[in-house]
């Protein structure tokens, strides 16, 4: 079931069902509405797409707008109550708001690996695909090009072979409102991309019908969006540090060390798909906390 249309019929159900104030399913469906322009701006417009990291997202997002404590405890129940419905009616498996809290006004910003930690990180996949590992080698190359483009997951699985251009080194996705971008990977992910096409690929297709993705599963099959949440949540779990973590982890991470090193705002604001500069801007905010860590522990007169 589509986001917009979760939210009509649970705001429906505020007032027919348990009875409550116009007001109320007004602050609610507002809230709500909001919710799902981001999670769009994410690619994710279906409700099997809503997960805990995405939630706290949008409410971190809320609390750098300056919104009230009281606020973010409203749009905190707002969202708690919706997952519930949505799990009560058969729409969700889980409700991935069980453990969502209203974060502070200062909440910190979303996780970020440092470079230290994705060398780690490389450094063990490589190590598990030179073992000759059909799924190993995939999962290298799936985190080379996720860190290396900063693209969405969903926008990952749905790639195709030809979606990427080997000479010049770029993939084109399609992303929000079937916006076509174009965009950039370095030499590791050159690769480990090749790697995968010529040794990982057909050994994992050989015994089906070619699906036709680029990303295949361990048994053949186009991979889905949940599959590689899943085995990035499972790389990274295991990656000291890290603490919880999932695929937007490594496009935060991107992003981040993209404008660590300098690269243009309006740029990376290309390069990751976001309509507005404000969604993009984070990750000035990210450096900047970044830096004045740094500072507090290295100048002798901080």
């Amino acid at each position: 079931m589509q986001v917009s249309a979760a939210i009509d019929r649970f705001a429906r159900s505020l007032e027919t069902e348990r009875g409550l104030s116009a007001h109320t399913v007004r602050g609610y469906r507002t809230d709500l509405t909001e919710l799902a322009e981001v999670a769009a701006e994410r690619a994710v417009t279906e409700v099997d797409g809503l997960d805990l990291e995405l939630l706290r997202e949008w409410l971190w997002l809320s609390a750098q707008r300056g919104l009230a404590s009281a606020t973010l405890a409203r749009r905190t129940a707002a969202v708690r109550a919706f997952t519930a419905w949505l799990v009560d009616h058969g729409h969700l498996a889980a409700d991935p708001a069980a453990r969502l809290r209203a974060p502070r006004p200062d909440q910190h910003l979303p996780r970020v690996l440092t470079r230290a930690q994705m060398d780690d990180l490389f450094s063990g996949l490589a190590a598990r695909a030179a073992t000759d590992d059909a799924v190993a080698i995939r999962d290298l190359a799936i985190v080379e090009l996720l860190y290396a483009s900063a693209i969405r997951v969903s926008e990952l699985a749905a790639l195709r072979p030809g979606s990427l251009d080997p000479a010049g080194r770029t993939v084109r996705v399609l992303g929000k409102g079937g916006k076509e971008r174009v965009v950039p990977y370095g030499g590791p992910a050159a690769r480990a991309l090749d790697d995968y096409q010529r040794r990982s690929r057909p050994e994992l297709v050989k015994n089906r019908t070619d699906p036709g993705a680029l990303f295949v599963g361990a048994r053949g099959g186009a991979i889905d969006t949940r599959s590689v949440y899943q085995v990035i949540a499972r790389l990274l779990a295991d990656l000291p540090g890290s603490g919880p973590s999932g695929p937007h982890t490594l496009r935060h991470t991107a992003a981040t060390h993209l404008l660590d090193g300098g690269a243009d705002l309006r740029a990376v604001q290309e390069m990751l798909g976001h309509s507005s500069l404000s969604t993009t801007q984070i990750y000035t905010h990210v450096s900047t906390e970044r830096l004045r860590e740094s500072y507090r522990l290295a100048h002798p007169r901080a």
